[in-house]
């Protein structure tokens, strides 16, 4: 955007923005609806956006638009701006790593930040085994090169994913992704070789851990045939899908499976890592130590990145050469990303992504006590979900999804829906907003399920 004389006032991001909520405008404001207007004719229709506004600045827990409107950020722009936006560890990386190379691609003149970021993945994930990493741009890409991995490894090609799941938009992925549209509809023919199973969803199939994990192996064995799986490949905790949460002892039976078999157990963390859950990583909530691991989103506070990390013999059984991109570990990624995980470590976030999910299934559940229609409440930490459902029946409610998350964008909330049946609202705050925006933020969705 070309600033002129009005928007060169317009705050700097980061720590420097008032934390307040603040509606001067109806939503879209003027100066948002023009540059929307312009976007309409210049951006191909298929890239869509859920909030009417656009922003000229972000930090803590508040976005600003061109016309003055300050939100309450509820999203991380998909649990991406985790350790905040304009984070100042992050930028001043960003800024002193441009100022020295921005470029020289890591297959042809590699640099010790790409190094350093592996190193830091290799200590970070779960298992106390010998780990190598390898850096791409994003989760998709991440995911991809997981599975070439594990099929390298094994000699064998079959993948396994789970109702639910989510894992891209790229051919390979769409055909790991349950969920038709807006994902996958109209753009097949998918990459062959994978097949899906049901996993473990509480709420809706009543299982325990042990039954559907039992479920699922049964399929596996009749359905695939252990000699044919490659990977197994899941969200610890299953994001697009509606957050679910598998029953105790599900991932476990998954994964002691998959060792007694040779099968390459692969935990998609792309949404779920870096202290989102409350734990580094949420495979450590369930005491699992998977394969590989996939990373992207809050990896890099906002810059493109993600990883590969797993297990040295697997991570080693590409050829040379068979694994990389232009792109992939760019150096101005990596400095975002070692500051990032700098304030991970060391500014108490694991800790305050608790604290948020504590905040958050209180006054949630609070809510539930008077109002049947809040018919779940899940999550780990900064991670939380309400699924939506009829409250005679228990059936999914998209409508009131929908109507609920409208109110709440037009209040200033930014909100953002999930679910396959598309009845969930989930919470994915920046774990540097503050007790005040988060309480308000839910005050503004109790008022707009009352009017509901």
């Amino acid at each position: 955007m070309t600033l002129t004389d009005e928007t060169s006032t317009i705050p700097a991001g980061g720590p420097t923005l008032e934390q307040v909520r603040r509606i001067v405008t109806e939503l879209p404001g003027p100066r948002s609806a023009a540059i929307l207007a312009r976007k309409a004719d210049a951006v191909a229709s298929g890239v869509a956006h859920s909030m009417p506004v656009s922003v000229v600045a972000a930090g803590g827990g508040v976005v600003v638009d061109a016309d003055g409107n300050s939100l309450i950020d509820l999203g991380s722009g998909i649990a991406v701006t985790s350790v905040g936006n304009a984070h100042p560890k992050v930028a001043a990386a960003v800024a002193a790593q441009a100022a020295q190379f921005t470029h020289t691609c890591f297959m042809v003149s590699p640099y010790e930040s790409y190094v350093d970021v592996a190193e830091a993945l290799n200590r970070l994930t779960p298992g106390g085994f010998a780990k190598k990493t390898a850096l791409f741009n994003s989760g998709a890409e991440a995911v991809e090169n997981a599975i070439k991995i594990a099929r390298k490894h094994t000699g064998r090609q079959a993948v396994v994913a789970f109702d639910h799941g989510y894992h891209g938009r790229t051919n390979l992925t769409m055909a790991l992704t349950a969920k038709a549209m807006p994902y996958k509809s109209g753009f097949g023919p998918f990459a062959p070789e994978i097949y899906r199973v049901p996993g473990s969803y509480p709420y809706r199939d009543g299982l325990t851990g042990a039954e559907a994990a039992k479920r699922a192996i049964t399929l596996i064995e009749k359905q695939i045939g252990a000699d044919s799986l490659a990977a197994v490949i899941i969200e610890p905790i299953q994001g697009e899908g509606g957050f679910i949460v598998p029953a105790d002892g599900f991932l476990d039976a998954v994964v002691a499976w998959c060792r007694e078999n040779g099968v390459v157990f692969i935990a998609d963390e792309v949404q779920t890592g870096f202290a989102r859950t409350g734990a580094m990583f949420a495979s450590e909530i369930f005491g699992i130590e998977p394969d590989l691991i996939t990373t992207a989103k809050g990896i890099a506070a906002g810059l493109p990145l993600a990883g590969v990390t797993g297990r040295a013999e697997i991570m080693d059984a590409a050829h040379a050469g068979g694994l990389g991109g232009t792109y992939g570990g760019n150096p101005i990624a990596c400095a975002a990303a070692l500051a990032a995980i700098d304030a991970f470590e060391n500014d108490g976030l694991v800790e305050r992504a608790q604290q948020i999910g504590t905040v958050l299934t209180e006054r949630l559940r609070a809510i539930r006590e008077n109002d049947p229609r809040l018919g779940d409440i899940r999550g780990h930490g900064a991670m939380i979900a309400v699924e939506f459902v009829d409250a005679e029946t228990g059936a999914p409610d998209a409508a009131l999804t929908g109507a609920v998350a409208k109110a709440c964008v037009a209040e200033g909330v930014i909100i953002l829906t999930c679910g396959t049946f598309g009845n969930v609202i989930r919470f994915l705050p920046p774990l540097s907003i503050g007790d005040d925006l988060l309480n308000e933020g839910i005050d503004v969705l109790a008022a707009a399920l009352e009017r509901a």
